[in-house]
């Protein structure tokens, strides 16, 4: 399937593998490469020693076409009042499992795309630069760009698809509701706008002149030929890929993916502050998926860990993010180069 973002990047179908924060490593993006479609390096949990050396890896382990992604969220002033509402709504929680809440420090965990990890990132000239929450500012954005990487980022509403349009980026990834992991939501924060894959995506196309990549619920051939009919330049997959062995997600969040729980999933706020997907455990239905005591974004995430930490070594995930998307079906402990060339028979005529 030949579209200007093929030709410019020397491929024959735009099967791009979703970048998963804390899920994965250069190891799943090289395997994805390998078997013919666009791996993915998540930056934005790396620190600076480690985004070098698996960036190494990644653009000395193939030819063809890679990404590498960060977030681009505004850090948040911190809110004692919130922080101490949120301390208190997991009290009990700290309580039964026998640790001191008071002894946890606050911490951020995740930073936003920057100079200084432009700094690491420019020597390797990514094929591809994809953003999570809208885009840096308009001097990081030229600067990516005169390196002669292709800019993508994700769009979950006309809007936003609009707005990325008019900073220039090369293609809009129209993240449906049912994807995995964080929204890339950035113009609203009203979960009320949020849609599903095959009604956004329709509208995106309409809306922009860019190419479009679908995102959300495609896990089979099936599904990417269903996103292609709708105007789709290309897909990108990330749960699919979660129970490959190259993914590094827990056994815990394995064998949560291959149960029957992996049917009920929902956006919650409770494990970062920012609306993500996951299957949902104890902590979503005590305290409710999005509930508002949760601080910004990634301020949540300080006082969580500890219960996660906790619990994960006592064989359980019931305060662990176990990110999905709402079509869990084709995850399997399968290697990457299968479901890759699984899904890129999508993109052969039937």
């Amino acid at each position: 399937m030949s579209t200007p973002l093929t030709e410019r990047l020397s491929i024959d179908a735009l099967l791009l593998q979703a970048p998963m924060a804390g899920a994965q490593d250069a190891r799943l993006a090289l395997a994805v490469c390998h078997a013919g479609g666009i791996g993915s390096l998540p930056g934005a949990m790396l620190a600076p020693e480690a985004l070098a050396q698996q960036l190494q890896i990644l653009s000395t382990g193939t030819e063809r076409p890679w990404n590498v992604n960060f977030f681009c969220h505004t850090p948040p002033t911190p809110d004692p009042t919130r922080e101490a509402a949120w301390r208190q709504a997991l009290s009990p929680f700290y309580t039964e499992a026998g640790l001191d809440i008071t002894a946890v420090p606050a911490g951020a965990g995740r930073v936003p795309f920057s100079h200084a990890i432009a700094d690491i990132v420019e020597p390797f000239r990514p094929p591809i630069v994809s953003f999570h929450f809208g885009l840096p500012a308009p001097d990081l954005l030229a600067r990516v760009k005169a390196w002669g990487s292709l800019v993508l980022s994700s769009a979950t509403t006309v809007d936003e698809a609009r707005w990325l349009e008019a900073q220039g980026v090369s293609a809009v990834i129209a993240q449906g509701v049912e994807a995995g992991g964080h929204r890339g939501m950035f113009l609203s924060d009203d979960i009320t706008t949020q849609v599903g894959t095959f009604a956004l995506l329709p509208q995106i196309v309409a809306a922009v002149q860019v190419p479009v990549i679908a995102a959300g619920g495609i896990a089979d051939a099936t599904g990417v030929r269903a996103a292609l009919a709708l105007g789709a330049a290309g897909v990108q997959v990330g749960t699919a890929y979660l129970c490959c062995p190259e993914s590094t997600v827990s056994a815990l969040h394995r064998a949560a993916l291959q149960s029957d729980a992996a049917r009920h999933t929902a956006l919650t706020t409770l494990f970062t502050g920012r609306p993500a997907r996951g299957i949902v455990n104890r902590v979503m239905r005590e305290l409710g998926p999005l509930n508002p005591a949760a601080p910004a974004f990634p301020l949540a995430t300080a006082a969580i860990a500890p219960l996660r930490a906790h619990w994960e070594q006592q064989g359980c995930g019931d305060f662990s993010p176990l990110w999905s998307g709402q079509n869990a079906s084709a995850c399997r402990a399968e290697p990457a180069a299968d479901v890759t060339r699984s899904l890129l028979r999508g993109f052969n005529p039937l």
